[in-house]
């Protein structure tokens, strides 16, 4: 169909329900035309399912089976941070900032566990998300005694007159984790924010 058919039908349908319906504005897809904005969305899909499928490829094995490396213990920390936001809050914040948060989780992970390298295949995150209103998003802990070595949370500010940010922090077993050590903030909305992992 013409683009200029197509363009005023979905002009006429749209003014003789007054508004209330809207028909997409592909209505006749034609095999050589290609929507750019459909291509972006079968790109971000399939960098999620890329990202669902790594996450899934280290969950598949247990700690005993596989060889840790810190780049699995990294993925699977941004899908443990993903997981706890959920998709609500996903779609609300800045993709920018977001990304942003992922890549300062990266380098505090590769901080921690650069030393360690030799030993990296003792060191797990843990799996349990803190739903509702909890801060935590996951620990990373030594599997051979069972004890935490830093704790990664989320909390919510409610800042006056500008809204509500989401803070990212990591507290360390070295001082028996009550310092609040900065990873970033993201600003979410002036409306009060979903519970954690609401769909």
């Amino acid at each position: 169909m013409k683009m200029y058919i197509r363009k005023t039908f979905v002009i006429l349908i749209t003014i003789l329900t007054l508004g209330m319906y809207v028909p997409p504005p592909i209505l006749n897809t034609d095999a050589a035309e290609v929507d750019s904005s459909k291509e972006k969305v079968n790109d971000d899909t399939f960098k999620r399912h890329e990202m669902e499928w790594s996450f899934e490829a280290v969950h598949s094995s247990t700690y005993k089976d596989r060889f840790w490396s810190l780049h699995d213990i990294t993925n699977l920390a941004k899908m443990q941070t993903i997981t706890k936001l959920g998709p609500k809050i996903i779609d609300s914040v800045d993709e920018t900032s977001l990304d942003t948060i992922m890549w300062n989780i990266e380098e505090v992970i590769t901080s921690l566990l650069q030393d360690k390298e030799d030993a990296i295949y003792y060191y797990g995150i843990s799996e349990e998300l803190a739903p509702g209103y909890g801060e935590k998003i996951f620990n990373i802990y030594d599997i051979r005694t069972n004890e935490d070595i830093a704790r990664f949370h989320v909390s919510r500010i409610n800042k006056p007159m500008e809204g509500y940010y989401f803070n990212f922090h990591y507290h360390l077993s070295q001082d028996n984790f009550e310092e609040h050590y900065p990873i970033g903030e993201i600003y979410y909305h002036k409306n009060t924010p979903p519970k954690w992992m609401a769909h």
